[in-house]
């Protein structure tokens, strides 16, 4: 299968120290890869250097073949990468179907024009991820957090994409929240998406991925299915000491 995202020797230092160390890992066309370690291991930086929110010091990023590492963070969404955050971040005083419009009319001057019209795309991106008729009229200070994560994924899936970084989409979530959550995520795979997931809930994890990358303090350690790395002694003593995570 052709690589989607391919990260090569990718390093970034802030002050004195690096939050990531020459990583190379990659994800291909149509899988999910889960993006594991413990906390400060250098995961969400990692997501930040890939949309160019922050600036590698060393390294290259690929994007179906190309380099992308000259590209700002609007450009890399257009060419079809987008992610949520561990907190979500909507906006406040739109709807839900506001929220998502937004994505879907990403240029300022188009949003302010259109922002009244009547479109059915938001509503059937909203009802893809499960917000009936009356959840696309909520504001987010009325959702559950199982709810603003679906926003926050209705979101980016309205920027077209063809990779999707999920960053902790399991935290705060109840366990059915998580069980609706993944059943929505492995749909959308078979829709054609592509994902690269960060979560410390290796156990709804393991029912996603298709192969594993470790990282501990921004390197690189392990790489396999759910089951090899978990059983990976460097894995267990990063997270546990030794035990298994």
């Amino acid at each position: 299968m052709a690589k989607l995202l391919e990260v090569r020797n990718l390093t970034k230092k802030f002050g004195g120290l690096f939050a990531v160390y020459e990583l190379s890992l990659h994800v291909e066309k149509g899988e999910t890869l889960g993006l594991i370690g413990p906390n400060g291991a250098g995961k969400t930086t990692v997501f930040n250097l890939i949309m160019s929110e922050l600036k590698q010091d060393e390294g290259e990023i690929y994007f179906e073949e190309k380099e992308i590492s000259r590209y700002q963070t609007h450009e890399r969404v257009k060419m079809g990468i987008s992610r949520t955050y561990q907190i979500p971040r909507p906006f406040g005083d739109m709807t839900v179907t506001e929220n998502i419009r937004v994505g879907i009319m990403p240029d300022e001057i188009s949003r302010i024009l259109v922002m009244n019209s009547q479109s059915d795309s938001e509503r059937k991106i909203g009802k893809s991820v499960g917000f009936g008729k009356n959840g696309l009229l909520q504001y987010p200070s009325e959702l559950s957090m199982g709810d603003l994560r679906r926003l926050e994924l209705a979101r980016t899936i309205a920027t077209n994409p063809k990779l999707l970084l999920l960053d902790e989409v399991f935290a705060g979530l109840t366990v059915g929240e998580i069980a609706e959550l993944t059943e929505l995520l492995k749909e959308k795979k078979k829709e054609g998406l592509t994902f690269i997931i960060v979560s410390h809930d290796l156990r709804s994890l393991a029912f996603l991925v298709d192969r594993v990358v470790v990282v501990s303090f921004g390197q690189l350690i392990a790489e396999g299915s759910f089951e090899e790395v978990i059983a990976n002694k460097k894995v267990q003593e990063a997270y546990l000491g030794g035990q298994q995570p």
